[in-house]
């Protein structure tokens, strides 16, 4: 068991970096500072932290900066960050013994991926007598205690989970900065070659394509990086709360501008949840004084920590089959037409903008993800749902073991409801224009039309061949055709979804949309003259 902290000053304390890797806003970092005489901060390379197992060039490179990053402010404290490789229970062991180690600090990892290894590790700690202290800060809630306050089972719907938040109380907010000062911290003068953060070479991590090492945006990784950009960020929503827009970058999103969103720095835990969520409402109320601060304002946030919850004892949350959330549905496999989607060469521009950003760059919007996953899934193609996963799973910058699984299910409708088997679908077109509304975003990213007139963009099989020759882009040539008739196939999707909500008729416990406005909500659908902007093709045509 958990130990109590000592009261010795005499403590040599080990603090395990593994996601949370920033020093703001870090208790498991700051209780392991209390009574303590020699201090050493370490992370692990051990083939799975921090989602390394499956990270593709971007991910690793964006973690590696989030380490240097570290490494550096810890340096400006009088430490440096011992970076390790191999297996945790076999190092800590050493390390316990080299180090006359008395304690262990590190942050709670959640998900149920993690749990071997931390029990292994507190195992370890308590067959040698080191202290353990384990605090809760990826998420703003102990998922726990979120459990417990639904009778043991995680909410099904997002309107529950926020129910049950209402019950346990606004989460704590961030606790102070560490203060090194009466610490011993020892260094090597050999640091660098003994401890140093390895390089990509080093790690055997090589870009897939050129565009890779010189991406138009790209995010940057560590804590002093998120500061910055919470700074710039938090302008621009205290803007859009000023003229009465929350989410201003949401529901207007700018796809060639500036990375703004501080998702890879919440994935690695660079920047504190804690710390972003109470910013959001500290903005507001500094606007409106007095008022209470809109559930919409955090969100966004608030659905992470709802897919965190329902993956909690469930270690198949990231598959199909075995997991007691999500529906079985017969999926098609088809390789071919899965390739053509993740190299970007559908024939549609917008989904093809979509998924070559994020191959260049491993980051894109939110309404591009729910539309690429649309395409895959139920819309259009009904390829598996977990096809689509790794492919986020391996490019994304901010791929999250349960926030990515549990978004493919909710858009793929393996999370069962009647909201997302209508006859409605993210349609491929009109989306994208709404999204796009100069085609700036598709031109960067499909520069094969970057000639193409706007009236024909988005739909250039529809373009005369004269104005394809001018545009220098013959339409299965130069750029594929549609490699399905979009108007046919959401029609055939649609009869497939039919059946599989004849199936299961029955109460099937599931990720569920609370109703269509959550649905919209968390789509960015305006609703016009009643009507949002998806659609089901019935007005629509090919040539």
């Amino acid at each position: 068991m958990e130990t109590m902290i000592s009261e010795s000053s005499n403590n040599v304390t080990i603090h395990w970096f593994r996601h949370g890797l920033r020093l703001h806003d870090n208790p498991s970092l700051l209780e392991g500072l209390e009574n303590c005489s020699e201090f050493y901060p370490v992370f692990i390379f051990d083939g799975s932290v921090a989602g390394t197992k499956t990270a593709g060039y971007s991910r690793m490179q964006f973690l590696l900066e989030t380490l240097r990053d570290l490494d550096e402010n810890l340096k400006k404290k009088g430490s440096r960050l011992y970076v390790f490789m191999g297996e945790p229970v076999k190092i800590f062991r050493q390390l316990f013994e080299d180090w006359n180690a008395t304690r262990l600090s590190f942050e709670q990892d959640p998900e149920p991926i993690w749990q071997d290894r931390d029990n292994n590790v507190k195992d370890l700690c308590d067959a040698c007598n080191v202290e353990w202290i384990e605090r809760v800060s990826h998420m703003l809630w102990d998922p726990h205690v979120i459990l417990r306050a639904n009778g043991g089972s995680p909410p099904l719907t997002y309107a529950m989970f926020c129910q049950v938040t209402e019950i346990v109380g606004l989460p704590p907010r961030p606790v102070e900065d560490p203060d090194f000062s009466k610490v011993t911290l020892p260094v090597s003068d050999h640091h660098d070659r003994l401890y140093g953060v390895p390089s990509l070479e080093k790690l055997g991590i090589v870009a897939e394509c050129e565009a890779q090492l010189s991406p138009y945006c790209r995010y940057l990784g560590g804590e002093t990086k998120a500061a910055a950009l919470l700074v710039s960020r938090l302008a621009k929503e205290s803007k859009g709360f000023s003229l009465g827009q929350v989410q201003a970058n949401q529901m207007y999103p700018d796809l060639t501008g500036m990375p703004m969103s501080l998702s890879p720095h919440l994935r690695f835990g660079s920047l504190s949840i804690r710390k972003l969520y109470w910013a959001l409402r500290d903005t507001y109320s500094e606007l409106y004084p007095g008022s209470s601060v809109p559930m919409s304002v955090t969100s966004q946030l608030i659905w992470r920590e709802y897919f965190y919850c329902m993956s909690v004892n469930n270690p198949n949350y990231n598959r199909m089959f075995e997991n007691p959330i999500c529906l079985n549905i017969d999926w098609y496999s088809d390789d071919a037409l899965l390739r053509k989607w993740k190299e970007g060469k559908t024939g549609y521009p917008w989904i093809d903008a979509c998924m070559r950003q994020l191959v260049q760059e491993g980051w894109i919007h939110q309404v591009c993800r729910h539309a690429v996953a649309c395409f895959l899934t139920r819309g259009y193609l009904w390829i598996d749902w977990q096809k689509g996963l790794e492919t986020f799973d391996h490019y994304l910058l901010d791929a999250d073991w349960s926030v990515c699984a549990g978004n493919w299910m909710w858009v793929s409708s393996s999370a069962f409801e009647k909201v997302l088997q209508c006859p409605r679908c993210i349609c491929p077109v009109r989306y994208g224009k709404r999204m796009d509304p100069t085609g700036t975003y598709v031109r960067r990213y499909v520069p094969e039309l970057k000639n193409m007139p706007m009236n024909y963009l988005f739909e250039p099989w529809k373009a005369p061949e004269s104005v394809q020759l001018e545009a220098d882009c013959i339409i299965g040539t130069d750029y594929p055709s549609p490699m399905v008739d979009h108007r046919t196939a959401s029609k055939e999707c649609k009869e497939k979804m039919e059946k599989v909500k004849g199936k299961y008729r029955d109460d099937t416990p599931h990720i569920a949309p609370t109703n269509e406005d959550e649905v919209i909500s968390l789509i960015w659908m305006r609703k016009q003259h009643g009507e949002t902007q998806m659609c089901d093709h019935s007005d629509e045509k090919l040539t």
